[in-house]
């Protein structure tokens, strides 16, 4: 098996980072936005698209700063984290992924998050 390549990336959102965590760590929130149905029973989450379900551990989290998750089925150390930065100066607030793909599938991997965030802020009235 191949080692996955980790990539970062960085959206402007506008919203307070109490708000974006809530749609972050929650899984009301992530239904929301990041697949059709989200459940949890303590640090299990079980997220659904179209009928199909994929397990995650979260593995981290502090309130209104980040959520870290990994993949049950993943047999590497990856993981996916969402983390919540603020500039000291202008106070913008921003989203910063950090994730995991196949060499081949890292610019795929990055427009699926572009496409799952633009419908966060679309939630979150930030478009």
């Amino acid at each position: 098996m191949s080692d996955k390549i980790k990539f970062e990336i960085e959206f402007v959102i506008q919203s307070s980072p109490q708000m974006l965590y809530q749609y972050l760590a929650t899984p009301s929130g992530l239904s929301e936005w990041f697949a059709d149905n989200v459940n949890s029973r303590g640090e299990k989450f079980t997220f659904i698209w179209d009928g199909a379900e994929e397990e995650a551990k979260l593995l981290k989290r502090k309130t209104d700063e980040f959520v870290r998750f990994a993949w049950e089925e993943a047999e590497d150390n990856s993981y996916f984290e969402m983390k919540i930065i603020v500039d000291e100066i202008t106070k913008d607030v921003s989203l910063f992924i950090t994730d995991f793909a196949d060499d081949d599938e890292v610019e795929e991997s990055k427009m699926l998050w572009t496409n799952q965030v633009s419908d966060l802020k679309q939630v979150l009235g930030s478009s």
